[in-house]
């Protein structure tokens, strides 16, 4: 049965020892089972405080980041790409210290519009790397997933159909991770990319068109959600919305929030549960028929 998770984001943008707590406790309070951590910080993070809150709160965790550019895995630089493998072992770090099973996320470069496709280095440097960092987590029981994202923000994986050839390209287990707001810009259909994925989809994040109230954009969540209870998908199911509000002023630049549909974020994640277990229970009851 999938975990449904909320990203920290909707709750705060600073994720010091006040942070953690308002993220923690705002994702509880909404009734949710997980809670995904953007560890950019990793050197800064408090392990012990968010393992305890975790567990008072009955909490799993997660985390996700997007590289810097200057730690990104698939540079032709050599000093960049392994600045980059010692960044993601150190939230690999993290991860295993707060009690998480899942590093997820644009883990193979920055998230960034290029002005060139990438190049066949660029993508093998990634591989490699995240083959490296991918064997070592496992043996703490912390698994990779990559994020498709679309062409705005990386020019490595921007579908399904490319996620499968990349992961393919990495000597160690790595999943696919697909998120409805990307998916939206780039497949074909919210249906087949599920199936395209296959075994190796294990991570999902539901975002609205315009990053907002879910069901007020032109995502297909129908058929997404039909989807995933076809392919008896049970892996993490996590929330994803932003807005300036509480974002930073540089990731609201990134990630382009230039008009906020929202500004309370306990409002937006309590409608984003009832709004996703609604969707699974609804496309449960047509198995069969």
């Amino acid at each position: 049965m999938s975990s449904i998770g909320v990203h920290g984001l909707v709750f705060t943008g600073r994720f010091d020892a006040a942070g953690i707590e308002r993220a923690i406790t705002g994702a509880a309070r909404a009734g949710f089972d997980l809670i995904e951590f953007p560890v950019f910080d990793p050197g800064e993070w408090d392990v012990d405080l968010t393992r305890a809150l975790l567990a008072e709160h009955g909490l799993q965790a997660t985390a996700s980041l997007g590289l810097p550019e200057d730690r990104n895995v698939s540079s032709a630089d050599p000093r960049v790409a392994a600045a980059g493998e010692s960044f993601l072992s150190e939230v690999v770090d993290v991860v295993a210290g707060i009690g998480g099973t899942r590093l997820c996320g644009v883990i193979y470069g920055p998230l960034a519009k290029r002005f060139r496709a990438a190049e066949p280095e660029e993508v093998a440097n990634g591989q490699a790397a995240l083959g490296r960092v991918a064997r070592a987590a496992a043996a703490r029981g912390v698994r990779l997933s990559i994020e498709i994202v679309n062409r705005y923000e990386t020019n490595i994986v921007n579908t399904a159909v490319q996620a499968v050839r990349y992961v393919d390209g990495i000597e160690a287990p790595v999943g696919i991770h697909l998120d409805t707001y990307h998916m939206n810009i780039e497949e074909p259909d919210m249906f087949s990319p599920v199936f395209t994925a296959g075994d190796r989809l294990d991570y999902v994040h539901i975002g609205e068109s315009h990053r907002g109230y879910l069901g007020t954009g032109t995502v297909d969540f129908d058929s997404f959600f039909h989807a995933l209870d076809a392919a008896r998908y049970d892996g993490p199911i996590v929330f994803e919305s932003f807005s300036s509000a509480v974002v930073s002023a540089d990731l609201t630049g990134i990630l382009g929030i230039w008009r906020n549909l929202w500004d309370d974020g306990d409002d937006l994640a309590a409608h984003a549960n009832a709004y996703i277990r609604g969707a699974l229970r609804a496309a449960a009851t047509i198995r069969g028929h």
